[in-house]
């Protein structure tokens, strides 16, 4: 079963965990930090389910809820959410804003695996869009996160742990701009000695083995005074 998820987390390094343990379920991501952006971006991408924080800045998870709920059906994305709140009364009224699920911090990213596979499979989302496969697949290339595998224009490419990490967050969300910060996240627990700056030699290492002319990159490409991107366009 694969998904495409939109998370809904104000705090970056739990968004950051949520989106890297729904990566290696084999689903896809993407990661917003307040509730007018969720809001917007489900509308947009209309994802097979939402992971919503309930303190989220500009607008509460309440309110993102509500919204959802009340487009007249158009757009029925199953709900799970979260929240340091424990109190009966929070449960209630997120339930009947129409949550799907509803997990109190702190929880296990396992547990919210396990959550998530449960509401997808009780909604039937995120069944036959992918089949079988669990790659990701943007400019050419394709991510495989459950076989650890990566390819370029069909051809496997060999990738270092901290490479495939890299590439598959990227791949995930092309025409994203990540900060080696963000990218650096990503290598966490594999290298954990490494600095932002190992980011750059990562990404170089990447071009020399995806781009036709690593000096003239197409896919992975600089955004000067922010960060890289994957290119959608190809």
């Amino acid at each position: 079963m694969c998904a495409h998820v939109l998370v809904a987390e104000d705090d970056e390094k739990q968004a950051e965990l949520i989106r890297r343990s729904l990566l290696a379920e084999g689903h896809t991501a993407t990661v917003v930090h307040d509730g007018a952006t969720a809001l917007v971006t489900a509308r947009r991408l209309r994802p097979d389910l939402l992971v919503l924080d309930l303190m989220l800045p500009v607008l509460d998870g309440f309110g993102v809820c509500r919204e959802l709920r009340g487009d007249d059906g158009e757009l029925d994305v199953p709900v799970v959410m979260l929240t340091a709140r424990s109190g009966e009364d929070d449960l209630l009224l997120g339930l009947g804003l129409g949550a799907d699920d509803y997990l109190t911090k702190p929880y296990s990213p396992r547990e919210l695996m396990a959550r998530i596979r449960t509401v997808l499979r009780r909604s039937g989302r995120g069944t036959g869009v992918r089949g079988d496969d669990p790659a990701v697949r943007a400019a050419g290339l394709s991510v495989d996160p459950v076989r650890h595998e990566v390819r370029c224009d069909g051809a496997p490419v060999d990738v270092t742990p901290a490479e495939f990490q890299i590439l598959l967050a990227m791949a995930a969300e092309p025409e994203r701009v990540f900060t080696r910060r963000q990218l650096l996240r990503c290598t966490r627990g594999i290298d954990r000695s490494s600095t932002e700056r190992a980011v750059d030699v990562h990404i170089m290492n990447l071009r020399r083995k995806i781009e036709a002319d690593s000096r003239r990159p197409v896919r992975l490409l600089t955004v000067f005074g922010v960060g890289y991107k994957l290119s959608g366009r190809l």
